[in-house]
């Protein structure tokens, strides 16, 4: 085992405080009394309330709230889709084509997706709001899902979903109750990414948004152009108190279930 040297304990200093210093410095002036958010006036929590009373910010956050569950989740079922052809299928016409396609989004500038399906939707004469986001961001996110869960399929036993054929199930009820829970994790976790990217996307949306959908980034980013207001300071800090929040959840989960799983052997081998 390397020790830790002066060079990478420096490094990783530098490093973090490169990440996390603005991040604190963001923090403290979000309980700014003062309106100027570089002179610092008092501890206050006034701004906290001025957002909650915020209609415009309060609508934009609904929208990318809405958005982001409902693309997440049909970029879930569609990427699940295209893993399972992608890994069972084997070899077929077109299987080069098809897998390109579903990768490109990966590979492709935001800003030629975003003009590129901003094209689209003229062309169809598709009025610009939540549904089109919602379109605009499935087909982005849907690689993703696809990627994840077709990792794990390439590691999955096949013999234990023949078993279950073999014992008289359907395709269906070998999916639903063999396949499908084995996989759970990876489709959450394909989920959790899709749900991710749609919170935070700007440039996609920014192409496919309308005037009367907003999401909450393209709120952020037209507000800050115009000067930062303490109001953006509590906004983002209520943001990374939330991702804080379900980071730390997250890891006390999985300890706890590896923990678990150590005593289940543990158990199974006395």
């Amino acid at each position: 085992m390397r020790k830790l040297t002066w060079f990478n304990l420096v490094s990783l200093t530098l490093g973090f405080a490169f990440l996390y210093i603005p991040m604190l410095i963001l923090i403290t002036y979000s309980f700014n009394e003062s309106k100027l958010v570089t002179v610092w006036a008092g501890f206050s929590t006034k701004w906290y309330g001025e957002l909650m009373q915020n209609q415009a910010f309060l609508d934009a956050a609904w929208v990318t709230l809405r958005v982001a569950v409902i693309s997440s989740t049909v970029a879930t079922v569609l990427g699940t889709m295209a893993a399972f052809v992608l890994v069972r299928s084997g070899r077929f016409f077109g299987r080069t084509v098809f897998s390109g396609m579903i990768y490109a989004p990966l590979v492709m500038p935001e800003v030629i997706t975003g003009l590129s399906l901003l094209l689209l939707f003229i062309a169809l004469g598709v009025d610009r709001g939540v549904f089109t986001i919602v379109l605009a961001h499935a087909t982005f996110s849907m690689c993703y899902v696809s990627v994840v869960v077709s990792s794990r399929l390439a590691t999955f036993d096949d013999s234990l979903e023949e078993a279950a054929l073999d014992l008289g199930c359907t395709p269906w009820d070998a999916f639903k109750s063999v396949t499908l829970p084995i996989i759970a994790p990876a489709v959450i976790s394909g989920w959790l990414l899709a749900f991710t990217l749609s919170i935070d996307d700007l440039v996609i949306a920014s192409f496919t948004a309308g005037p009367s959908a907003t999401t909450l980034p393209i709120k952020i980013f037209s507000s800050v152009r115009l000067g930062v207001s303490p109001e953006i300071n509590a906004l983002s800090t209520i943001i990374i108190a939330l991702v804080t929040v379900g980071v730390l959840a997250a890891s006390i989960t999985t300890k706890r279930a590896i923990v678990r799983q150590k005593r289940d052997a543990q158990m199974a081998a006395q």
